[in-house]
């Protein structure tokens, strides 16, 4: 019982997607093109916003970290995953283990603050479009992608020490990460305290994003339909359209795997939502933003001008 108990303080084995031997080549390729196109459409979003003074605005200054965010987390959990796919032994030690369940439950929050603090900004631009450069001044867009980063610190902090605090009985995680639901399934103990100390907690982070997002888009459409012409509304709509479409596609995912007690869990179901979250969002925010924005697109026309024109 010694030797187990310090197996499992040394190290974890990810199971992965192991119950699927033959679709590991197959998977490789996929997650490494799903990585490729996610750090170049992230750095690419990252340069063209600084190579284009157009951009230089509050709206930006904070999709620029929004994208950095995205590169880091996905970061956090793509390179692992790939060389445990074509590896015999997928094992990571206890410390990494807590590594990467902070870093990523870090940059997860971050991401849902730095959204809260996108919807706010869209608030001010549409609703106080005459004082939008007074309230957004760059030292207030600091502050607030501050609070952000702050604000992600507190909530990791507190998921990985409540998940850390549990004893664990096995040392097979069923999962290609660490992540909290699946370390929860190793306890020896009751984890039932640790259980409602995470749902209260995430409950707490998401209704005050949710719900700050909401009140900033309640008085956003009302702010629109006021407008006059149809032009108007639409020019309103479509400047908030891409911001809405990420929060809605990022909450709902994380209130789907998190909002839940751990009693129940299917991990296998985790497993596949995880990839969701873990790689596909990040790849698609920066495309959502480029697709759906004039600006975006306007400043990428101009840069690869200016380069062919060089």
């Amino acid at each position: 019982m010694e030797v187990e108990n310090s197996t499992v303080k040394s190290q974890f084995f990810l199971l992965g997607f192991s119950d699927h031997p033959e679709l590991q080549s197959v998977l490789f390729a996929v997650f490494l093109s799903i990585y490729s196109v996610t750090l170049m459409g992230n750095l690419g979003m990252i340069l063209l916003i600084t190579a284009s003074p157009p951009l230089h605005t509050p709206m930006y200054f904070f999709l620029r970290i929004l994208s950095f965010v995205d590169a880091c987390y996905s970061s956090v959990i793509a390179p692992k995953l790939l060389v445990d796919l074509v590896s015999d032994k997928k094992t990571i030690s206890y410390n990494g283990c807590a590594a990467q369940l902070y870093f990523f439950c870090f940059l997860v929050d971050t991401e849902s603050f730095l959204l809260t603090v996108m919807a706010y900004d869209r608030y001010i631009a549409i609703c106080n479009p005459l004082l939008y450069t007074v309230i957004m001044s760059k030292r207030i867009c600091c502050q607030l992608a501050i609070g952000a980063f702050l604000g992600g610190t507190m909530s990791s902090v507190i998921h990985t020490t409540n998940t850390f605090h549990l004893s664990f009985c096995s040392n097979e995680i069923n999962h290609f990460f660490c992540d909290i639901s699946p370390l929860f399934s190793l306890s020896c103990t009751d984890a039932y305290i640790h259980d409602i100390v995470l749902v209260v907690f995430a409950s707490l982070v998401e209704a005050l994003c949710l719900l700050t997002v909401l009140l900033s888009y309640i008085l956003i459409i009302a702010a629109i339909l006021k407008t006059g012409s149809a032009e108007g509304r639409r020019k309103g709509f479509s400047t908030c359209a891409s911001h809405l479409i990420v929060v809605s596609i990022y909450h709902g995912t994380l209130i789907f795997i998190y909002l839940r007690p751990s009693a129940g869990h299917s991990l296998d179901i985790d497993k596949v939502t995880s990839v969701f979250y873990t790689l596909i969002i990040p790849m698609l925010n920066p495309l959502i933003y480029s697709l759906r924005n004039k600006d975006v697109k306007n400043a990428f026309r101009k840069m690869i001008s200016r380069k062919f024109l060089s």
